[in-house]
């Protein structure tokens, strides 16, 4: 068995979350509605807003004022990523843990979870079946334990790269792990991953000490709070940062991640690629605490406010969420979905339509089939993508930046999400969802400029169509 990581922390490594600070932006009353809409406009010129301004659209709570964010997300949303979706699916490598966190199934004390790791081979069976549907980006899911190190995840991050079924392949694979020391983020960099995502859970002191024990190696706020940083000193300039909402004050949560994205750009010239926020469900052996439970409405409001004020980035929202609830929170400036997701280890080739939830970290709120989110998604007037080409042409970290901050990301990524769209339509799709899928890139493409970029696309398009040929991106 592998030794864990050691726990060395970053150069100048610092508690940034202070919640005395961040409790005191919450409690200074209702907001100024005129402030408010100053920081809309703000927001909707794509600069990135202070902890102190987001605090002032979530203390907004007239209805009048809370429409007025929400219509400003949904046009932030267009001007910077259009109707483009990014779609991923979770592969769960291995549920053992020694941590004890209260609220997840694979905590080490609960003895009502099945215990598993993947074997080489049953990796690849869980990735071939993944690719004989559609999928070219995965995030592999790792509990903390000895077996689970760097040298590991490297290991499992090749094997999936070696995998080919048909025309399948995964393009990109990213990372949801324990933080790392220096040289681990070197290793699994090395192996050619995307993004390595780290969720603090909870950002307030005291809800992380009670709900993971001190005696545990998640029970270190900051060593786990320093994590991207270690991660940024090592080479990885593409990181993912994350709260679970359901824990603690949803309002504090939203202003800790501001927070994060503020100091790993201000520290190191780059936000984070993504931001997640799933709410908390049920488990196998875990009991919640329904006082701080996120209503629907505050859920939107959430993403809402973290649109406008982390522009650049990418908003998660995964599948613990129900079909209906996932459908209206795209308008709000959601950018990357999973479909078709298990998460039982094993779970996309030795499970059937049911959950088994004693082989899950937590319970899913949608588990329909890629297909069918795919043709939900097109009828909506969204492009589903698979797109990978920033990471492939080095279009991370400052790079990312360049294009991501002015708003430059639609430019880019809106072809490439139509050459993605049209390999799935080819090779996997139901013959409703490809009647549709073709109607909506014939309707993207006639709103593209007449010249040259434009018959580009659709000489890829035809060719994608005609031949073999895939793999086309700008």
């Amino acid at each position: 068995m592998s030794a864990l990581t050691t726990m060395t922390l970053s150069e100048r490594a610092v508690d940034f979350i202070a919640d005395d600070e961040l409790m005191l932006c919450l409690s200074l009353g209702p907001a100024d509605p005129g402030r408010v809409r100053e920081i809309i406009a703000k927001a909707l010129t794509r600069t990135a807003l202070s902890v102190d301004e987001t605090a002032e659209l979530v203390r907004a709570d007239s209805p009048a004022l809370i429409q007025e964010i929400f219509a400003a997300a949904r046009s932030l949303k267009e001007a910077v990523y259009g109707n483009r979706i990014v779609l991923f699916a979770p592969l769960y490598v291995g549920n053992h843990c020694v941590n004890d966190c209260a609220y997840c199934a694979f905590r080490r004390s609960n003895d009502q979870t099945v215990r598993r790791t993947l074997s080489s081979k049953e990796v690849r069976r869980q990735v071939e079946a993944l690719e004989n549907v559609g999928h070219k980006r995965l995030i592999l899911v790792f509990g903390e334990h000895p077996r689970y190190d760097a040298a590991c995840i490297a290991r499992t991050v090749r094997e999936v790269y070696s995998v080919r079924a048909g025309h399948g392949e995964i393009r990109r694979v990213n990372i949801n792990a324990a933080p790392l020391d220096h040289e681990g983020y070197r290793l699994v960099k090395a192996a050619g991953i995307g993004t390595y995502q780290i969720f603090q859970e909870t950002y307030h002191h005291e809800t992380y000490r009670r709900m993971h024990p001190p005696s545990t190696r998640k029970g270190n706020y900051l060593y786990r709070l320093d994590g991207l940083s270690r991660a940024f000193e090592a080479g990885c300039d593409d990181v993912g940062i994350g709260a679970l909402f359901g824990l603690y004050d949803w309002r504090f949560e939203t202003l800790a991640l501001v927070a994060h994205a503020l100091h790993l750009q201000e520290r190191y010239g780059v936000g984070p690629h993504t931001i997640s926020f799933p709410r908390v469900r049920p488990a196998v052996g875990t009991r919640l605490d329904s006082r701080w439970s996120v209503s629907d409405e505050r859920f939107q409001r959430v993403i809402a406010i973290l649109r406008l004020a982390v522009p650049y980035t990418g908003l998660i929202l995964t599948a613990r969420e129900t079909a209906k609830v996932r459908r209206e929170a795209l308008r709000m400036g959601v950018s990357q979905i999973d479909a078709g997701s298990r998460i039982e280890i094993g779970g996309y080739t030795e499970v059937g339509n049911a959950q088994a939830i004693e082989r899950e970290q937590f319970t899913l709120g949608d588990v329909r089939r890629l297909d069918e989110v795919m043709q939900e998604l097109l009828s909506d007037g969204y492009v589903p993508s698979f797109c990978t080409a920033c990471y492939r042409l080095g279009r991370t970290g400052e790079h990312f930046m360049e294009v991501a901050v002015p708003g430059h990301v639609k430019r880019f990524c809106s072809p490439n999400a139509l050459l993605t769209l049209m390999e799935y339509l080819v090779d996997y799709a139901s013959p409703a969802t490809r009647a549709t899928g073709e109607k909506r890139i014939a309707e993207e493409l006639a709103r593209l400029p007449e010249g040259k970029a434009r018959q580009n696309i659709a000489t890829r398009l035809d060719r994608i169509r005609g031949s073999g040929d895939r793999d086309f991106y700008f």
